[in-house]
């Protein structure tokens, strides 16, 4: 993404880093698109686009050359807004008029890019003191051993870090905090499936298919690079170059657009053209090959199973949900979660926790009756103010803008009650644990992002100095998952629904539950001539079709007069004698209904780098001296506890207050180091210890015996009995008290009375 700090230079010489880049890991299930166009000489076509190189680069410029210096912010803005809200209105023109597939997409590509540059500009624009010091916040992450790492001392493996004692508290706080604020309160089954997975299994998600980047190598080391992103960086390194030619600059900018859109033959040649060799040795390059990001690994001693480390949490929930509607006594709606750790071997992973191999997911996915989808909560999120970018705002080249959460719903900007809900409660979440409000947004798929079966796709981004990086997907997905395992497993995922009278189907009618039957019907003996033994496989499949299969295959046998089915490792082809189609009308007492999902997906790691970012600080007057302000309910410690010395009297009162707080629950640190108060506050500071207490001389000499406790982010004291102590520490971390309530009931803390000399003389 585009860093902050590097706002002033030209955009683009640093698109690299815009979001585009960073895979998105939760409701986009593949991670590149299944078509791909030719490129051409430009991004777009002559009726589709701007057309004049004059034209074109008068709205780049303007990205590149425009400074707060020049007046007025939306004044600076505004021609690129009108230049995204002219090309997204083309988009609209060109599908409304069926326009050839290759040209919308070359349309949308050219879309994409000056979404990205009006978005990297208005990301240039920002206060320079919303820019956190990564260098000096990575530095203290190092240093204090978050994370680091994995491996380290055989050098490190890219993409793969170990968390240490404070890193490990904190996320196994932003996960309790989960837990607790989802599953317990929401009523959520809760599974853990194995993270082994048979490749049917994937095979039927599409995952084995299609879950694939294109990748070259270096020819004499074999290290490999992923090939989409080793061009763009070539690219841009030639059009920075001052000597390279206004036009061939313009035709390298049409290739960036487009790389999305690229074939695996269109990259070879590219890389061709422009003469990419290996960044770091200079040596050759293979031609691009599609790698699959699964990790690939055989399940039993013979090898004969073989099977993949999961690429997400989801799948496992799918396959369990007989058995979770079962527990539910098969009622709808219901909700299964599973927390856990997700496999993908990313070809160069960066930028710390947010590109990663290995990484916690924790993840939704809600059912429901698709005629049904009001959530009988949502009044308790509709008056959040929450700030959403519709799909509307991006296509117009307008800004996110804050919007009442039941008012999106009213006005269909969000398709549903049932996800407006959990967008509500994502957000309610996220500034739980630390995320600002102010760096938070909810960002709406627009169409071409979307997968063709979901209905609703919105991301929880978050402001970073990588720029908004998604953290949160929350998707609609239809039906889509369960009726792909139920076709490959012939077991039929569904949920019943008891009716008061029996009532006939309609499919016209849906909504008025009349819809109707469609079934194959196979020509036994026709079928069983040509397939023997094997064609009672065939039989059992076409059993178990949903009508939407059904509907497809029919169009195929009446044009090519045949269609072919796979199953368990055969491939049928079924001709006009062997299968037909009958629809007609059935009087039930009970509906089956295939439930619509509505997929919440977290990705914690990328979670815990933005509350990195958001809650880092440096002390005003002291650059030294850093901090993370954790809210309570995360932080690694909820307390210190601190001996203003080594004296031994203070022992006693050390013991009995971490006694006290382990019996309440209150994870603390005890520090009795022979640093100075200060440096132990400054070290207790650094890991986002919320609280402290210290046991003084007038803990010792002073009957009731009492203690300071202090508040981390605003270093500001009060005083109280020991006894008192941990409860309040307790309640201050549950959220249930706050620190202007202690402040308002105990006294401030002024400054120590009495001395050791005090205590001698006594």
């Amino acid at each position: 993404m585009l860093l902050l700090r590097s706002a002033a230079s030209a955009l683009l010489r640093t698109t690299s880093h815009t979001p585009s880049l960073l895979c998105p890991l939760f409701t986009a299930r593949f991670v590149r698109p299944s078509l791909r166009h030719p490129p051409g000489t430009r991004p777009f076509s002559a009726s589709a686009c701007l057309c004049k190189k004059k034209q074109r680069s008068l709205w780049l410029q303007l990205a590149e050359g425009q400074t707060m210096e020049d007046g007025n912010i939306e004044a600076i803005l505004a021609p690129l807004r009108q230049a995204v809200k002219e090309q997204g209105d083309l988009v609209r023109l060109m599908k409304q008029e069926g326009a050839p597939e290759v040209d919308v997409t070359k349309a949308v590509a050219e879309l994409k890019a000056r979404k990205r540059t009006l978005e990297a500009k208005e990301l240039s624009l920002q206060p320079k003191d919303d820019i956190v010091d990564r260098t000096k916040m990575e530095d203290t992450l190092k240093r204090r051993f978050f994370y680091d790492q994995a491996f380290a001392i055989y050098g490190g493996v890219s993409g793969l870090y170990d968390f240490g004692p404070v890193g490990c508290a904190l996320k196994n706080n932003i996960l309790q905090v989960w837990r607790q604020h989802f599953i317990q309160e929401e009523q959520i089954l809760e599974i853990d499936c194995t993270m082994l997975t048979p490749e049917p299994v994937l095979k039927t998600s599409g995952h084995v298919e299609k879950f694939a980047d294109y990748m070259v190598k270096d020819v004499k080391n074999g290290e490999c690079f992923r090939a989409d992103h080793l061009l763009k960086a070539h690219l841009q390194k030639l059009m920075s170059d001052k000597k390279c030619a206004a036009e061939r600059k313009a035709e390298m900018e049409s290739v960036v657009t487009q790389l999305d859109n690229y074939s695996q033959q269109e990259l070879a040649d590219l890389f061709v053209k422009y003469s990419v060799k290996s960044p770091t040795t200079g040596n050759e390059l293979t031609a691009p090959i599609s790698f699959n990001l699964m990790f690939q690994t055989s399940i039993g001693p013979g090898g004969n199973m073989p099977g993949y480390l999961r690429p997400e949490t989801a799948q496992g929930i799918f396959l369990n949900f007989k058995r979770l509607l079962e527990f539910n006594q098969g009622k709808l709606p219901f909700a299964a979660a599973q927390i856990g750790n997700s496999f993908r071997n990313e070809i160069s992973p960066r930028s710390g926790l947010i590109r990663v191999r290995e990484f916690t997911m924790a993840e939704i996915e809600h059912f429901v009756d698709p005629t049904e989808k009001v959530h009988p909560k949502f009044s308790s999120v509709a008056d959040l103010n929450i700030t959403l970018y519709s799909s509307k705002a991006q296509t117009s080249g307008q800004s996110a803008h804050i919007m009442r959460l039941g008012d999106a719903v009213e006005q269909a900007i969000i398709n549903n009650s049932v996800l407006g809900y959990f967008i509500g409660r994502i957000y309610l979440y996220l500034t739980k644990v630390g995320i600002a409000k102010d760096k938070l947004r909810f960002r709406q798929h627009m169409d071409n992002e979307m997968a063709h079966y979901a209905c609703d796709c919105w991301d929880a981004e978050a402001k970073t100095s990588y720029g908004w990086i998604e953290i949160v997907g929350c998707a609609d997905r239809s039906c889509y998952d369960l009726k792909c395992h139920a076709r490959a497993t012939k077991v039929p995922l569904v949920a019943e629904k008891p009716l008061k009278e029996p009532i006939s189907i309609s499919p016209q009618l849906a909504v008025h539950k009349t819809v109707n039957v469609v079934q194959f019907e196979p020509n036994k003996g026709a079928i069983g001539k040509a397939y023997k033994k094997e064609a009672k496989l065939a039989m059992e499949y076409l059993a178990v079709c949903d009508e939407c299969f059904i509907t497809e295959q029919e169009q195929l046998l009446n044009e090519n007069g045949e269609f072919t089915i796979e199953t368990e490792g055969k491939t049928f082809k079924l001709t006009k004698d062997m299968v037909g189609v009958k629809r007609f009308q059935k009087t039930l007492h009970v509906e089956e209904v295939v439930p619509n999902v509505i997929e919440p997906s977290f990705g914690i790691g990328r979670i815990m780098y933005t509350i990195f970012e958001h809650t880092f600080h440096v002390r005003e007057g002291d650059e030294q001296r850093t901090y993370f302000s954790f809210p309570a309910t995360v932080a690694p410690y909820k307390c210190s506890v601190l001996p203003l010395s080594q004296n031994q009297e203070f022992v006693p009162f050390v013991k009995e207050l971490s006694e006290a707080m382990t019996k309440n629950g209150v994870s603390h640190k005890v520090d009795d180091s022979s640093g100075s108060i200060g440096r132990r506050y400054a070290r207790t500071d650094e890991i986002g210890v919320a609280f402290g207490i210290t046991i003084d001389f007038d803990t010792v000499n002073k009957s009731p015996h009492t203690a300071t406790l202090r508040d981390r982010d605003s270093m500001r004291q009060i005083r109280a009995e020991v006894s008192e102590l941990p409860v309040v520490v307790r309640d201050l971390a549950n959220g249930t008290l706050t620190w202007a309530e202690v402040e308002s009931k105990y006294p401030i803390f002024e400054g120590q009375e009495t001395s050791k000399k005090d205590t001698i003389e006594e």
